[in-house]
């Protein structure tokens, strides 16, 4: 015979084996993350295909995460994350930029020019934490803003990694407006940028975000959500020659970050 509910949720809160968690827990993490993978919107059988759950379990999962406010129903019975997930991730960002400022402080100290911390949220770009320059003149970004991902240094290195399709999506869902006339406008364009980035082990935003500003990037390696760091400055002192100095302590920094946002996580 089939288990009743009642055995089946009672399995279902048990610890889940070596991990010591609770598996209708990291079940329901799951199912969130798979979501959020696939755009903030699914349907169960697509969760199912992907999570290898049967569907009357995650039709469970599901209603309990709807009725949290975590996942609601669309009017077309598919899934989208919650409202409530808005104040957790709010909230996630800026200790993430807490944790990460004293890392930026180095940057600053070693470089001389404004770092700052970005990560992908969606199919945007969201700074979450700087450190400014010390010069007179030095670069500004307002720690919450927001920006498309084709323009910025940062953008390039979060998304080099990604599947060329996956990347043509986005692009296709944000477009590609043109902040400058340095500006890459032309998918291709930016699928040949995002090589260069692979092949340097850093990225580059040379006057695409602003005129006379150029921003070095690397991605924080490992991070529990994707993360970069940068650095930028005036163009006539972000010189090639400074970007071989600089470029090595980006790559350290984002090592240590990395190091240290693993061990706020208990193993």
């Amino acid at each position: 015979m089939p288990p009743s509910s009642a055995s089946t949720s009672a399995a279902e809160a048990k610890p889940a084996g070596a991990s010591g968690g609770v598996q209708s827990l990291e079940r329901a993490f799951d199912l969130l993350e798979r979501m959020a993978d696939a755009g903030g919107e699914v349907g169960l059988s697509e969760l199912s295909g992907s999570s290898g759950l049967p569907l009357p379990t995650i039709h469970r999962l599901m209603r309990t995460l709807v009725a949290c406010g975590y996942v609601r129903q669309q009017p077309n019975r598919r899934y989208a994350l919650g409202p409530r997930l808005i104040r957790l991730g709010e909230s996630a960002s800026r200790l993430l930029g807490t944790w990460a400022r004293p890392f930026l402080a180095r940057l600053v100290e070693e470089t001389g020019e404004t770092a700052n911390m970005a990560l992908l949220d969606g199919d945007e770009i969201v700074y979450v934490a700087q450190v400014p320059s010390r010069h007179a003149v030095r670069m500004f970004t307002e720690v919450g803003r927001r920006v498309l991902p084709h323009s910025t240094g940062v953008g390039k290195a979060l998304l080099a990694n990604h599947a060329p399709e996956e990347v043509r999506a986005l692009l296709g869902r944000t477009g590609m407006p043109a902040a400058t006339e340095k500006t890459i406008t032309d998918p291709e364009h930016f699928l040949e940028a995002l090589a260069d980035v692979r092949r340097l082990g850093y990225a580059v935003d040379d006057n695409e975000q602003e005129i006379g500003v150029r921003c070095l990037a690397v991605p924080v390696p490992n991070s529990p959500t994707s993360a970069a760091i940068s650095i930028s400055g005036p163009t006539g002192r972000v010189t090639e020659a400074a970007t071989d100095k600089i470029v090595p302590v980006l790559q350290d920094v984002a090592a240590q970050l990395s190091v240290a946002l693993a061990n706020q996580t208990p193993a």
